[in-house]
């Protein structure tokens, strides 16, 4: 997560963006209980534990989505799992 905070850089303030030696296509999907849930009901993913494995796994599937900067989508999947909003009822 500090890696995101200190690599990405974005207009509402989440990411600082003060490190430029990485890249934001190298960092990796952090992964939480709320993350999980809500990438699991999407579909974006198929494993159920929270490990390096499924990290990797999260990330390539939001790399298709965009390849320069797939952990982008990390807090709005973590938003919606912490609101515990769920898709499906």
């Amino acid at each position: 997560m500090f890696l995101r905070w200190m690599v990405r850089k974005d207009e509402a303030g989440v990411d600082f963006g003060l490190w430029n030696t990485i890249k934001p296509s190298q960092l990796v999907c952090p992964l939480d209980v709320h993350a999980m849930r809500t990438a699991g009901q999407l579909g974006l993913m198929k494993e159920e534990k929270a490990n390096w494995k499924t990290a990797l796994a999260l990330t390539n599937t939001l790399r298709e989505l965009d390849p320069t900067d797939p952990v982008k989508y990390d807090f709005a999947l973590y938003g919606m799992g912490i609101e515990e909003k769920t898709l499906w009822k």
